[in-house]
């Protein structure tokens, strides 16, 4: 079956955009090292990914910690396996003014969004460089192109994947390796009330949240098709290109009417 039973690697594969991206790798013949933080919601994905016929290898690894990202590149290794794509999915917000969060959360998610990348992508890279041939997906946000008051850390980490992703690009072109960075606009998944945000305005409004299976088709086809980033759905586009010719002050005015909680909505209007 050719490219089909290669080996993709997905952070995160057991909910929101991770879990359906591996649904689409497993579709498509991809043989799946699927991680996540618990053994048994693994298991139970590992269960249905496993009816396409494909081998799953299951890896519990916290990845808020960067040392369990170097252990997961050890665990690959010691089996042999070759990952051909490399999802880079996990991630984490924290919600609230920067004041008043808790700095020992913020340095966590900041391991978890950026150094446990880095270091996935470095060991990854290496292996695909070795064999003239790889596709790596990281997981940005259109966050990661505005200023985020009430999410000032989650935005400037997805600010650093974007950056990280173009650049790491270029450097691997001509060896036959392609990332693709996945912008998304707020998601229905669980990342909400992980970062307790829940009473935030964007996340209030329901109808404004896209479809996890949406966005991962989007991510999908761009990783496919090669290219360099893919924002996902028309009103995230419409917005970016909004903010691209706004100054960053209005911008970062707008992203807070947009984050604050609702109940504190009306204290902004003056």
């Amino acid at each position: 079956m050719g490219e089909n039973k290669n080996y993709a690697l997905i952070t995160g594969a057991t909910e929101g955009i991770g879990y359906e991206l591996a649904k689409l790798f497993a579709r498509d013949g991809y043989n799946l090292i699927i991680v996540a933080r618990h053994e048994d919601e693994l298991k139970n994905k590992a269960a249905e990914f496993s009816k396409h016929n494909i081998d799953v290898i299951t890896i519990a690894k916290d990845l808020f910690n960067r040392e369990n990202a170097f252990a997961l590149c050890a665990e690959v290794q010691s089996r042999n396996i070759h990952v051909d794509v490399l999802v880079n999915n996990a991630g984490q917000g924290v919600y609230g003014l920067f004041k008043d969060t808790e700095l020992q959360r913020e340095l966590e998610i900041v391991d978890l969004n950026i150094a446990s990348t880095i270091i996935l992508t470095k060991h990854f890279s290496k292996q695909m460089l070795a064999r003239n041939y790889g596709k790596i997906l990281n997981l940005a946000s259109i966050a990661g192109k505005t200023p985020g008051p009430w999410q000032s850390v989650y935005h400037a980490t997805k600010a650093f994947v974007y950056s990280f992703s173009e650049s790491i690009r270029h450097e691997l072109k001509e060896n036959n390796i392609t990332v693709t960075a996945l912008l998304p606009g707020a998601t229905d998944t669980d990342f909400f009330s992980k970062a307790d945000m829940l009473q935030s305005a964007v996340v209030q409004d329901k109808s404004s949240l896209a479809d996890p299976a949406d966005v991962a088709k989007d991510g999908y086809d761009a990783l496919m098709s090669g290219k360099d980033k893919i924002i996902s759905g028309f009103k995230n586009k419409a917005m970016i290109g909004m903010s691209n010719i706004l100054p960053d002050t209005a911008v970062a005015a707008m992203m807070d009417t947009q984050q604050k909680p609702a109940d504190k909505q009306s204290d902004s209007k003056t």
